[in-house]
This record gives C-alpha cells, structure tokens and sequence, in this order.
C-alpha cells in the first residue's frame, strides 16, 4: 500500500516551511578532465537526480541553448557548463545508463534541450511529475512537490539568473546543486 499524501498545498503554506537545500560539496564541471572524474563518481550510483538550466531569453521568439546540466547523489553535486564544454561520451553514457536512474521533473523538455546539443538516447529517466499522481499529490512543481512529500521550501531566486555568467554565484551554485538533489529526495521519500 502506497502512502498518500496531500493533493495540493498553498504558497502560504510552503512560505511558512523551512529551507531546504544540498550541503554537500558542488563541483562546477568546465574541462574535460572534470568530467571523466565526475561521471566516473556518478556512474556508481544507482540514483541521481537530474535537472538543466538554460539563460532566460526576455525577447520573444528567442531561446538559449542548455547552459548547465546538473547531476547529483545524496553527497556530492555536479554542474556541468554545458556552455563551455561539450556534451562528451562519458556524459553521454550516463545519459544512456539503464542502471544509474536520473529522477527529475519535467524531463522531457530537459532532454529535448540536451539533445539539440548532442544526439543520445535518454534511458533511465524517471519523471516525478508522472509518479506523483499515484501518490494523491497534483501539485507538479519541484517546489510544491517538496513542500509535500519532504515538509522544506526550496528557493526559486535565482531560476531566471544568467546561467552563462563567466563564473557561477555561490547563490546559483547552490540553487543548481538544490534542483537536481531534490528530485531525488523526493523519488526516495515516494518509494520508501
């Protein structure tokens, strides 16, 4: 029998929660050598989550490309500036591990972004957003979907940052690293 857990909740509601951030070490991925190490580490674990960022375009008609893919175990966090460096075969067969799964929201889009850089073919993916209804929750946002199933809040502030800056914030590394783990705290609290 599956746990139920509440359909909906108020941003009132999610305002009055505590924060919920990663506080483990975050690794920006920019050179080659980064990455063979990171997806060495990432390839190990049998859960991830997964999550992209893309600089917000403010004309209309006009979309950037992914800047950030960010990968994430319970411990350690990775930020891959997809801007700088490219989607290379050791982040391209963990995109296509069957046995390291990737927990994310929305993927699909996420994927699609990936793949406009590089062709692959996504295996592993769960989407919360498709898992969460068989729970009793409707709410589909990773904020929301945190709020209800972990009791935190997690920041949004700086979702619509320049994620092409030279050099990452802490504030955006943070928020990056956030993203992706939660996906993945909120799969294992579901499944538990």
């Amino acid at each position: 029998m599956k746990p139920m857990y509440r359909e909906n909740i108020s941003n009132e509601e999610v305002n009055a929660l505590p924060v919920g951030a990663f506080g483990g070490p975050i690794m920006v991925v920019d050179t080659s050598e980064a990455i063979t190490q990171a997806c060495e580490y990432l390839s190990t674990q049998e859960l991830i989550g997964f999550d992209t960022e893309t600089r917000p375009s403010f004309t209309k008609g006009v979309s950037n490309k992914v800047s950030l893919l960010q990968l994430a175990s319970g411990e350690k966090a990775f930020l891959f500036r997809l801007n700088k460096i490219a989607l290379e075969r050791p982040i391209l067969r963990l995109l296509e591990s069957r046995t390291t799964l990737k927990i994310g929201a929305a993927i699909r889009d996420d994927i699609r972004g990936l793949q406009q850089l590089r062709q692959f073919n996504p295996r592993g993916f769960i989407d919360l957003q498709s898992l969460v209804g068989n729970y009793g929750i409707a709410e589909l946002s990773v904020r929301k979907m945190a709020a209800i199933t972990l009791g935190v809040k997690i920041s949004k502030a700086q979702r619509l940052s320049n994620w092409e800056a030279a050099r990452l914030t802490p504030a955006q590394q943070l928020y990056a690293a956030t993203d992706a783990w939660i996906s993945r705290e909120i799969y294992l609290k579901l499944t538990r």
